[in-house]
């Protein structure tokens, strides 16, 4: 396994669900030894991105992924993790918006056009559709989203929540959670 900057190496037009596939085997190995959250997000955020870049539209139209975490200091709102795109949101209420509607549920949500989620928070006004998926820790406590917004409208689709709800759950168990 890859443990440095190849694993964001992806081929131009793979399939998303080789994406996915790639980016899980290369998180489990990036994740082998190192439980710290911060180095773990980290990696994905930017394995994410990588992997979506190397896709055809509409998966190479994410505009922006990464996490949110929720705030230990002010446990009914999230904080603004690692991840790539345009500078975000440093903080969300649980309950307003997507990020905080998947969190307060925690359930993943996909949005087909984030004009028509009542409540929707435009950090980036690109962005037309997302998907969030929260990561809860080994005792089902919310420690995490998982947020990934596309250019495009209906940029998501059950493979991206099925493989996004998977990592999530590798998430859970590689991270020691604050």
């Amino acid at each position: 396994m890859i443990h440095h900057a190849n694993a964001s190496k992806f081929e131009e037009g793979v399939t998303k669900e080789d994406a996915y596939e790639q980016v899980l085997l290369q998180a489990e190995g990036l994740f082998d030894g190192q439980r710290n959250w911060v180095c773990n997000l980290a990696n994905t955020a930017s394995l994410l991105w990588h992997a979506f870049r190397s896709l055809p539209a509409p998966s190479n139209e994410v505009n922006w992924s990464g996490f949110y975490i929720v705030d230990t200091t002010i446990r009914d709102q999230l904080i603004l993790g690692p991840f790539h795109g345009k500078v975000a949101c440093q903080t969300i209420a649980l309950g307003q918006g997507v990020c905080g509607a998947s969190a307060a549920m925690k359930k993943t949500v996909m949005v087909a056009d984030v004009e028509k989620f009542p409540g929707h928070i435009a950090c980036d006004s690109a962005s037309r559709s997302e998907i969030v998926v929260p990561i809860t820790d080994t005792n089902d406590k919310l420690v995490a989203i998982i947020d990934i917004d596309c250019a495009l409208l209906d940029g998501f689709d059950e493979v991206d929540q099925k493989h996004l709800e998977q990592l999530a759950a590798l998430l859970s168990r590689s991270c020691d959670w604050p």
